[in-house]
């Protein structure tokens, strides 16, 4: 798929403004948004869910984390699959399974059938989101790449904004599985452009041995450790716990022996030698470990407590998305002149302050004067935090490795939001009423919504102290990655040729990527393009 070879324009020749870059960003933009809008759409719509199928609180962790495992796991292999098979057939794949695995959800009778296209779904989002980066990368000339990239970060990052207002009104006028039937007309018009309009590109010296063994490794870690977690707040320390979480611990181990062993290791061990990069990566793992709980818990909590109507509930952490989409440009330039450090602390603190907020909103929680004050200090935290930090680990490693660096920050965000959503609520004392997990006992998610708001707290409270492990001043090479560089509007109206450096939308979902992770996508022979640091 994707092969075709009756196009205007080879890739590495698109220029912007023309007809062949207008269709390749419709693309790129379409296929990763809906992945984006996805992500915040679901949590949305989890009580509606419960209400139908009667899946409990552990079902609800199950929705949300079953798309988590296979995409935190995969998404580092994306770079080498598509740079094997090409870029666009990769796309086009992580598109299409994207859309059956959505079929499947909008059709679902049971938990376990709509447990199971969330999983399918994740394969095709660390197909799709990374794949688009390396469309563009190999796709632009080399002096549009920037442009190109801050577009498509601009215009994704509305994606996320609008995904809640999106999910609370399909579900307020309809019925929760609306939410996975938008993606089916969206996928065939991604289709149909990236067939018929989008060069194929691939990398003729991409490594014929592919890291098969570390990426499953990887999916059965994540999955025995979730289960574990996930079993143990809803069932307590049975046999079935203990085995799931023998089987991740195991997995864990074997997937550290195979990426130290292998040619062309997926997670290459050897970039945790630069205290930097281990020290933001830690930093990265806790603010991101605390905020998956916090989406998950607050969209719930306002829903069935609070009485919040889906749309309210959604749009309850707007301000996040929209501070940071306002914010993270000019953080990183800060950052820039006074180095990465005050900010690495000082983010998590506000972000800290914000949930011990929350942690004391009421069963009513009248918005304006309960809930924003804490979201509004979370947003202002995270809009400190994600640019340096994501800047901080690309000046880490070797300016070669940064695509990876930035994939490898990714994974762990997300595989930490994984963590804490099978984690925390079980800490907190949430519990699921009902035979076999019937609703969601509201009665513990009154009591322990403060609880889990102060574990989430701590968490931000040890990233910052993490932070503090960072040299002092300025971090060598983060200047031209901490930037930021211009808004969307700013970069389509900047003259052609311009040296841009693109916007990054940081979203709630995980660090920005930076390239296509592990790819050769839009590299020269000194290093990345200039501009991009990946």
């Amino acid at each position: 798929m994707g092969g075709s070879t009756a196009r205007p324009v080879a890739a590495g020749g698109v220029a912007w403004g023309s007809p062949e870059a207008r269709w390749m960003l419709t693309a790129t933009v379409l296929g990763s948004g809906m992945a984006f809008l996805d992500s915040t759409v679901v949590t949305v719509a989890l009580p509606a869910i419960e209400g139908d199928l009667r899946t409990g609180l552990s079902g609800l962790q199950w929705i949300v984390n079953g798309y988590m495992v296979t995409l935190s796991a995969l998404i580092l292999l994306s770079g080498s699959l598509s740079d094997r098979f090409g870029r666009v057939r990769l796309f086009v794949w992580g598109v299409a399974v994207f859309a059956v695995a959505s079929a499947l959800c909008t059709f679902a009778p049971t938990l376990e059938w709509l447990v199971a296209g969330r999983i399918v779904q994740g394969v095709g989002g660390a197909l799709l989101t990374p794949g688009s980066l390396a469309i563009l990368q190999a796709g632009f000339r080399e002096q549009d790449r920037a442009r190109a990239i801050g577009a498509w970060s601009g215009l994704t990052g509305v994606a996320s904004a609008i995904g809640p207002f999106v999910g609370g009104w399909l579900v307020q006028i309809g019925d929760w599985r609306l939410i996975f039937l938008i993606n089916l007309p969206l996928a065939a018009v991604v289709l149909a452009i990236a067939w018929f309009k989008v060069p194929e590109s691939r990398d003729p010296e991409a490594a014929r041995r592919l890291d098969y063994p570390g990426a499953l490794l990887g999916v059965v870690a994540l999955g025995g450790t979730t289960y574990a977690l996930i079993q143990w707040g809803a069932a307590g320390a049975t046999p079935a716990v203990w085995t799931g979480a023998a089987v991740g611990v195991l997995a864990l181990v074997l997937f550290l022996v195979v990426e130290s062993r292998v040619a062309d290791p997926m997670l290459p061990l050897g970039m945790f030698a630069s205290r930097g990069f281990s020290a933001t990566n830690a930093a990265t793992v806790l603010v991101y470990g605390a905020l998956g709980p916090l989406f998950f818990l607050l969209v719930i909590y306002l829903q069935e407590v609070a009485g919040y109507p889906p749309i309210a509930a959604g749009a309850a952490s707007l301000p996040i998305t929209v501070l940071m989409l306002a914010l993270s440009a000019r953080s990183g330039k800060l950052a820039a002149r006074i180095g990465p450090r005050p900010q690495l602390v000082a983010g998590p603190l506000l972000v800290g302050a914000g949930l011990w907020l929350l942690s004391r909103i009421g069963t009513d929680a009248p918005y304006l004067t309960d809930v924003l004050p804490g979201v509004l200090l979370v947003a202002l935290g995270l809009s400190t935090t994600v640019a340096p930090l994501t800047a901080t680990v690309l000046a880490s490693v070797p300016e070669r490795h940064a695509g990876l660096a930035s994939g490898v920050n990714n994974t762990f965000a997300r595989g930490a939001q994984l963590i804490g959503v099978a984690a925390v609520p079980a800490l907190a004392g949430i519990a699921a009423g009902g035979e076999a997990g019937g609703a969601a006992d509201t009665g513990s998610l009154a009591s322990g919504f403060g609880t889990a708001m102060l574990i989430l707290a701590g968490l931000c409270a040890a990233a910052a102290l993490c932070a503090l492990l960072l040299p002092r001043g300025r971090t060598p090479g983060a200047s031209g990655a901490a930037a930021g560089g211009p808004s969307a509007e700013e970069a389509a109206a900047a003259p052609a040729g311009a040296e841009e450096r693109p916007l990054r939308f940081c979203g709630v979902a995980g660090p920005p990527l930076r390239s296509c992770p592990g790819s050769a996508a839009g590299r020269t022979q000194d290093g990345p393009p200039p501009g991009q640091g990946g």
